[in-house]
């Protein structure tokens, strides 16, 4: 699924829904997991598209080659920026930024996702081997993302964990608005601890301020409880929210 888009480069507006094209060497690769999720179903109602293109379509010789020997030496191979260029050149009417995948990039949080889901779409080059020419990289501009500080064989486990994040957040997506408010790192929190029935299981009894009724005291039981895990498990996250709350950037109610 395409969307349709007008031409020009940079601050690309759509006039379909949102929009994600992908370059990869694996094109089998997507949709994926994401077919079997909410994301999945979006695609299916036309609530976001998508666009997949093989990398190795954009190669000039017989052997379809998309990649070469590090200059200096050295092991691995580095995807050409010749063939690499050739490929962005193909989306580069399409809308929203070029995110390359590395775990040298930016770190990948929800205030990031938020961003790139207000936006018209992304344009997603998964590397390969030991990475992409970076000269292709400095030409095009690329935004550089990592997922996390780890390495994996290929962009393509990093770009749908991107593609999941984000497009569970566009509208119609999830169908329930709150659940995406009270979620992990929403507020720069952590979420609490989340129960369901039976109340009494093998012994252990879920906390009575949840079968309370009343809303106001489960709301700051949970958000108690966030600060606490937040606190114990990520002294980072908290440093921030505490920093945070000070400035009056979030309501302590």
């Amino acid at each position: 699924m395409t969307a349709e888009t007008t031409a020009g480069q940079g601050g690309v507006e759509p006039s379909g829904p949102w929009t994600a094209n992908v370059l990869t060497l694996f094109p089998e690769a997507f949709p994926g997991p994401l077919g079997f999720s909410l994301a999945g179903k979006g695609l299916e109602r036309g609530l976001w598209s998508l666009e997949v293109l093989d990398i190795r379509d954009f190669a000039r010789d017989k052997h379809r080659s998309v990649d070469d020997a590090p200059l200096g030496g050295g092991p691995g191979m580095v995807m050409r920026p010749d063939v690499v260029d050739a490929a962005i050149e193909a989306i580069v009417d399409r809308p929203g930024p070029l995110v390359y995948l590395t775990p040298r990039g930016r770190l990948l949080d929800q205030a990031l996702v938020r961003e790139f889901a207000a936006g018209p779409g992304l344009r997603l080059l998964c590397g390969r081997y030991e990475g992409v020419d970076q000269r292709v990289l400095d030409a095009r501009e690329v935004l550089e993302v990592s997922v996390g500080d780890f390495v994996l064989s290929g962009g393509e486990m990093a770009a749908l964990v991107l593609l999941d994040a984000v497009v569970r957040l566009l509208p119609g997506v999830m169908g329930n608005a709150e659940s995406a408010a009270e979620e992990s790192f929403e507020e720069g929190l952590l979420e609490h601890p989340l129960f369901t029935r039976p109340a009494l299981w093998q012994g252990r009894q879920v906390p009575e301020v949840l079968l309370s009724g009343h809303h106001e005291k489960v709301r700051r039981w949970r958000r108690a409880q966030a600060e606490e895990v937040t606190r114990l498990r990520r002294p980072d996250l908290w440093r921030r929210y505490l920093e945070s709350r000070e400035s009056g950037e979030i309501d302590e109610g």
